[in-house]
């Protein structure tokens, strides 16, 4: 169902005008637009960012293997979805991706940014896109997976956020969230990229249960890069001169290698075990199912 940020009113139906206010958001290149772009010190990232993303996530291993575990939670824990909401989808790459694997799966976006959407529909031209404040989300009881993909380190509300998100899965449908790991590891790149905060696992757990999810899984990824994440951090947490895409500038051999290693690293993960550490946490989840 569709909820009016205006006046709450939950209704359904193709057109977007509530029929009990009226209220109607703004549409302009086949997106609409529920919040206007916030002001830069309100931000929690800087949407100049976009284009050189877009530039690296194709080749990079990290967003590569990234998508690859996230689609394989998607088929294996939800085989039976067929719509998936992502929140703060950013330049569409993990949308895109999911469209790839899921061809008939209904997908919607939303973004903040401008910027971000207008990526993002060039890479995923039908699927459903929306400027929208996930702190603000549109919509109750819609969708049969929602996922946030390093989004919710950029919200102080992270809170506010997984509520909103709980709202808009259906009863019995799934969560599935990935954020930076271990606090220890803060560093001048966290501070470029606007984080809040890094998660521990427990932290990241009681989240999801406060707004209402069941965890069925939770497991670090990127744990058998540890030890290279810590010491490349680790040189930089103090580094005043801090050069923001330098980490993705590695050879093409070396991109291949770390994918490899990922590559095996999620065959761990898909027997059913789960790391204890690593640069990055994820958590699948479920709504309970309504009382019938």
């Amino acid at each position: 169902m569709k909820r009016c940020l205006a006046c709450e009113a939950l209704f359904e139906g193709a057109d977007w005008t509530c029929p009990k206010c009226g209220y109607q958001p703004g549409l302009r290149d086949e997106i609409y637009q529920f919040t206007e772009e916030p002001p830069d010190s309100d931000a929690g990232f800087k949407p100049e960012y976009f284009a050189r993303l877009a530039e690296i996530e194709q080749s990079n291993f990290w967003f590569r293997a990234r998508n690859e575990l996230i689609q394989w939670a998607l088929r294996n824990y939800f085989p039976d979805a067929k719509s998936f909401f992502e929140v703060g989808c950013g330049t569409g790459f993990v949308l895109a991706g999911i469209h790839e694997r899921f061809p008939r799966m209904r997908l919607v976006g939303s973004e903040i940014f401008a910027a971000g959407l207008a990526i993002a529909k060039a890479r995923v031209p039908n699927s459903e896109l929306h400027q929208m404040d996930a702190r603000r989300i549109s919509f109750e009881r819609e969708f049969d997976v929602v996922g946030a993909f390093d989004v919710l380190e950029h919200v102080i509300e992270d809170e506010n956020v997984l509520a909103q998100m709980f709202n808009a899965v259906r009863s019995g449908g799934g969560l599935l969230l990935t954020v930076p790991q271990h606090p220890f590891l803060w560093s001048a790149s966290d501070q470029y990229a606007m984080h809040q905060r890094r998660y521990n696992r427990a932290e990241l757990r009681r989240k999801a249960e406060s707004a209402g999810f069941q965890v069925e899984r939770i497991t670090s990824f990127n744990s058998l890069l540890l030890p290279l994440m810590i010491w490349s951090r680790l040189q930089r947490k103090h580094d005043h001169d801090f050069q923001p895409w330098r980490e993705f500038e590695i050879t093409p051999a070396l991109n291949k290698t770390l994918e490899s290693i990922l590559k095996f690293e999620r065959m761990v993960i898909k027997t059913g075990a789960s790391f204890p550490a690593g640069g990055s946490l994820l958590l699948i989840g479920r709504k309970p199912l309504s009382p019938s």
